[in-house]
């Protein structure tokens, strides 16, 4: 059991990059996007290929990033050019990379990375990626407290106001979600190396476990301020895998994972409504009953 949720702190740590570049989009912008599922293949697919090819891990991984940028940055482009919805965007896009992802792996369903040298290659994940997840954290802090990321912020709670002050709110939204695919991609290529392998589908399904991640993590360590928002969605990765690796301990079939990460948004996305809901109503309840009892107190004094 102990080896079990050392390796999901493992994995929960490489998917807290993604699950922050889906925070960018899904808190910071309300920007609904779905290129998540092709971005975090299309990270994967170009570090292996890179690898496999012979060549550094540290430029595949950096070519991965720099992949879900420009994913991104389409994404953003027909939403903000195009006029086009913005989950129809996402959706477009992501129908896109499957084909480009499938170009990028010289139409391989599968790219094994098995006796190559990756990045986490002799590397005690537990020992070094806290440090780098912790450092993207911190950068994505600051980032969004300065002029840019205010604008970016600003963008995604009221932008008509934003425009008003003279802020181009496409250039906002194309940068916005721009960056959190590049966060993306880079989970992927971290997570191919991990696994040692980079397939089509690696990436299906990613938007739903990003989402899981965050509402886990706002429900149970809240989201206040950035700093705290952005720390609650990297815990939130994390205990989504050990989440995970419990039920697939208590014998859940594998393949009902996904049907359990979908439950778990549902309900995470609806319990703070009924309960919002339900605190309304008593609180209608009590109100009506004081102004009773007040009604019968001035008859009372009568």
């Amino acid at each position: 059991m102990f080896n079990a949720a050392m390796l999901s702190i493992e994995q929960g740590l490489l998917y807290a990059i993604m699950a922050l570049g889906v925070y960018i989009t899904f808190r910071i912008l309300d920007f609904p996007d779905l290129t998540v599922d092709g971005s975090f293949t299309t990270g994967g697919a170009i570090a292996a290929v890179v690898i496999a090819g012979g060549g550094s891990p540290l430029l595949g991984t950096l070519l991965a990033l720099l992949g879900g940028l420009v994913a991104g940055a389409c994404t953003g482009l027909l939403h903000t050019k195009g006029k086009i919805n913005a989950l129809l965007s996402g959706i477009l896009m992501m129908i896109a990379l499957y084909s480009i992802n499938l170009r990028i792996m010289d139409k391989k369903a599968n790219i094994p990375l098995l006796g190559t040298d990756t990045l986490l290659t002799n590397v005690q994940i537990l020992l070094v990626m806290p440090l780098v997840v912790i450092a993207l954290k911190l950068l994505v802090d600051w980032f969004l407290h300065t002029d840019l990321g205010l604008a970016l912020r600003a963008t995604g709670d009221n932008p008509r106001m934003i425009r008003s002050f003279g802020v181009n709110t496409d250039s906002t939204i194309i940068m916005g979600v721009s960056l959190s695919n590049g966060m993306v991609a880079l989970a992927g290529a971290l997570v191919a190396q991990y696994s040692a392998f980079a397939e089509i589908t690696m990436g299906v399904g990613m938007i739903v476990i990003g989402l899981a991640s965050v509402i886990i993590g706002e429900a149970l360590f809240g989201a206040r301020t950035v700093f705290r928002a952005t720390l609650a969605v990297l815990l939130g990765a994390i205990v989504y895998r050990l989440v995970v690796a419990v039920a697939l301990r208590v014998g859940l079939d594998p393949i009902d994972m996904k049907l359990m990460t979908a439950l778990i948004v549902i309900v995470a996305l609806t319990l703070p409504r009924i309960q919002s809901s339900y605190r309304q109503k008593a609180l209608i309840r009590k109100r009506a009953g004081q102004l009773v009892q007040g009604g019968q107190t001035d008859g009372g004094g009568r």
